[in-house]
């Protein structure tokens, strides 16, 4: 007899997963594989946070349970950031909340917010994790097309008013996984009328917000006027602060979202750990020399990747924010054909464009989450596969 869920039935199949086994054959054969399809750092956080979570894991009281919503400490260092990075003042009890990630956060917001077959509309191409959310709230998905033409900004007329006006909630990210794209804030802006006008949610992932190159200041969508209320933004300390391991993030903005938000959570969780808490605070009142510096490493990286890529012929954009590359793969080979020969043949792992969506197709996200010694390997490799072999 079936005894599963069909939320758990009808899941879509997590591409990333045939990719991560392939590599674990590859390794047990003694393939020295490049890992550049993961979206998580590969430094460490600055020794200043270690300190902080050391000296908090010594402290007994904080082996108890966090509040719900986060230790007053934390939240209150979350609103100080946002004023002093954004000149946005924000409640720590009403207008932040403390998330086990920005993830956790994401797809229990769609619980709080979405009945079941009601629309949320996402970005194609986007982080998968949107979709997912939708499937878990048992709501509908439409896309929010998304093109290298319009340089992955999103086009809001392409869609009929009609659908604005069924859509409960949009979400946005930018600086943008997988495409790396950036926007300033009239487009956050033009996004926020959106929503006033048609009585919509957003919900903006801010995880990349200062991973920037070249003096690029990603904005905070509660920057503009009335956002808050319509929207909330996430954010994460996984990318800044290189602290992807302690599933560290809060969501700020529109009060009545983190409520409902709130309710599912402390229906489901208790919170993160009371020290990475401490540590998070570190990080938020202390890291800004540390983010500049980190940026600075994928600065360099970046910069020589899109000059090794171009060598090769390809025609790669340099992004102002991010630790990705978003590459157009050759002619002939699909995205998810192109990935697997690369790992098959050269040992390197890139992330097909179709992982993020039908939009994705023709590209490959590269992360530049590896040394550079290590880039410049994956580089040599692929320069050596036969892509004249026309992909079946």
């Amino acid at each position: 007899m079936n005894t599963f869920s069909d939320i758990v039935q009808t899941m879509p199949p997590y591409l990333f997963s045939r990719f991560q086994k392939k590599k674990e054959e590859l390794l047990k054969l003694g393939v020295d594989v490049i890992d550049l399809g993961i979206g998580a750092p590969d430094l460490p956080p600055p020794s200043f946070i270690i300190e902080a979570l050391k000296e908090a894991l010594d402290a007994p009281e904080h082996y108890t349970y966090s509040p719900y919503g986060g230790c007053r400490e934390y939240r209150e260092a979350v609103a100080r950031f946002y004023e002093r990075e954004y000149g946005v003042k924000l409640d720590p009890e009403t207008e932040v909340l403390a998330l086990i990630g920005s993830k956790e956060g994401i797809v229990h917001l769609l619980q709080a917010v979405l009945n079941s077959g009601e629309l949320a509309l996402v970005p194609d191409p986007g982080y998968p994790v949107y979709r997912t959310a939708v499937h878990f709230a048992r709501g509908q998905s439409r896309s929010l097309p998304l093109d290298a033409q319009h340089g992955y900004i999103p086009r809001f007329d392409a869609l009929p008013s009609s659908v604005y006006d069924q859509a409960k909630i949009m979400f946005l990210n930018y600086p943008s996984n997988p495409t790396a794209a950036a926007v300033d804030l009239d487009v956050l802006a033009e996004a926020v009328s959106l929503a006033r006008r048609h009585r919509m949610f957003i919900a903006h992932d801010a995880a990349y917000s200062f991973v920037t190159f070249a003096g690029f200041q990603a904005p905070s969508i509660l920057q503009v006027d009335g956002a808050k209320e319509v929207a909330v933004e996430f954010g994460s300390l996984s990318k800044s602060y290189n602290m992807a391991g302690c599933r560290i993030g809060y969501v700020v903005g529109n009060r009545d979202m983190i409520r409902a938000l709130s309710v599912i959570k402390s229906n489901t969780d208790t919170c993160q750990f009371i020290p990475i808490q401490k540590a998070a605070v570190a990080a938020l009142m202390n890291g800004q020399t540390f983010i500049r510096e980190n940026s600075r490493i994928y600065e360099q990286r970046m910069n020589r990747m899109v000059e090794k890529l171009r060598e090769l012929g390809i025609d790669v954009q340099r992004p102002k924010a991010t630790f990705f590359l978003w590459i157009p793969v050759y002619d002939g080979y699909s995205s998810e054909r192109f990935a697997a020969k690369l790992l098959e043949e050269a040992g390197v792992i890139v992330t097909p464009g179709t992982a993020f969506g039908p939009a994705g197709e023709g590209y490959v996200r590269v992360s530049l989450s590896a040394p550079l010694e290590r880039l410049e390997q994956a580089v040599e490799r692929w320069k050596q596969v036969n892509w004249e072999e026309s992909a079946p």
